[in-house]
């Protein structure tokens, strides 16, 4: 789409979510005005309750903490060219979409801001609104294809290794993933402002500076979108303890990459809980693996089960897993994602997993 076009239809969307709120009118004053030096794109008259200002507003198509930091520049710049004194000034940031920082940014500036999801924050004298709403659906995809699939190995070598600097090549070859799709990866990160760098061109490097930051968006992400299916069996005879051991012996035996997740796991790395009812485990579906779970004893059931397995779909699914009593897990990055989807009281079990074991 034409950037004119785009832009005209974020001021226009901008106008008529304002018109529909109790005891507001909105009025386009001018697109595109210039106060002498100063060009910006649009002014809209405001009257809130009887009470009225002038919102100086700046629109983009996307934006990130570094794209706001700029705006919010030109948006004072603008509003000082334009020295109304008899009326109170706004300034308003459109776009397309906001990452959370920006919009954190946004706030804590007291700028208001509004994207195409129908999200909304503007704070003037004597008025305050704020609606919340998820991202346009276009966007929405594009957000969460960000946090799977090749793309989220990378994110999740930076969770393990939070404090290490990295080159492209080097973060590529342990996230398993092509340079190409690391050094995209990279600098989106770089875009919301979750990375610092040193260095340039082939030498460059970076590190992650706001770890809490990522994991808390991935973590959303996780939960807008189902889990993954399970191959339910009953292991008879056997409790929790023990059948960690025997799976640890019988896939052990066969050499068969395997991962066990969710409540099992985080138990295991930060126990919590009194009883464990079931395992779950990421698998291969091999020969071996299925060699396994029969001298395993395992039998397939639609209720009753206390296995899991979730097919693992590629060598990313095991990335980053640790050997703990001979046992495989899942890494606690991975455990605490998963923990999202759980049932019961997998939130409080990921809290404690995150404050105990990943520390950020």
């Amino acid at each position: 789409m034409d950037y004119a076009l785009l832009e005209k239809r974020q001021i226009e969307e901008f106008l008529k979510t304002l018109e529909e709120l109790p005891n507001v009118r909105a009025t386009l004053r001018s697109e595109q005005p210039r106060v002498g030096r100063m060009e910006f794109d649009a002014l809209i008259d405001l009257t809130i309750a009887g009470k009225s200002c002038l919102l100086v507003v700046e629109v983009k198509k996307s934006a990130y903490p570094r794209d706001v930091r700029q705006a919010i520049w030109q948006l004072r710049a603008a509003s000082q060219a334009l020295k109304l004194p008899d009326k109170t000034t706004s300034l308003v940031f459109l776009s397309e979409y906001l990452s959370p920082g920006a919009k954190k940014l946004l706030e804590a500036e007291k700028i208001g801001y509004f994207d195409s999801g129908g999200s909304l924050y503007l704070s003037t004298q004597g008025a305050y609104l704020y609606i919340e709403k998820p991202p346009a659906k276009a966007i929405e995809k594009s957000i969460r294809s960000f946090f799977s699939g090749r793309r989220s190995q990378i994110l999740h070598a930076l969770l393990i290794h939070p404090i290490r600097w990295f080159g492209v090549h080097e973060l590529a070859e342990l996230a398993m993933v092509s340079p190409a799709t690391a050094s995209e990866v990279l600098s989106e990160l770089e875009d919301m402002d979750w990375l610092i760098s040193r260095g340039r061109g082939p030498r460059k490097e970076r590190q992650l500076s706001q770890p809490a930051a990522l994991l808390d968006e991935w973590s959303k992400q996780v939960k807008t979108v189902p889990g993954p299916s399970l191959t339910r069996y009953y292991v008879p005879g056997t409790k929790f303890d023990r059948l960690l051991i025997r799976i640890g012996e019988e896939f052990g035996r066969t050499n068969t990459e395997y991962a066990i997740t969710y409540e099992a796991a985080a138990q295991m790395y930060a126990p919590f809980l009194s009883s464990i009812a079931q395992v779950r485990m990421r698998l291969a579906n091999t020969q071996e693996s299925q060699a396994a779970l029969s001298d395993l004893g395992a039998r397939s059931v639609t209720e009753g089960s206390n296995l899991a397995i979730i097919d693992a779909e590629s060598k990313g699914d095991f990335l980053f897993r640790t050997l703990l009593d001979n046992i495989w897990l899942a890494s606690p990055v991975q455990v605490y994602l998963d923990l999202q989807r759980g049932e019961g009281r997998s939130t409080e079990l990921a809290k404690h997993l995150r404050q105990e074991k990943i520390g950020f």
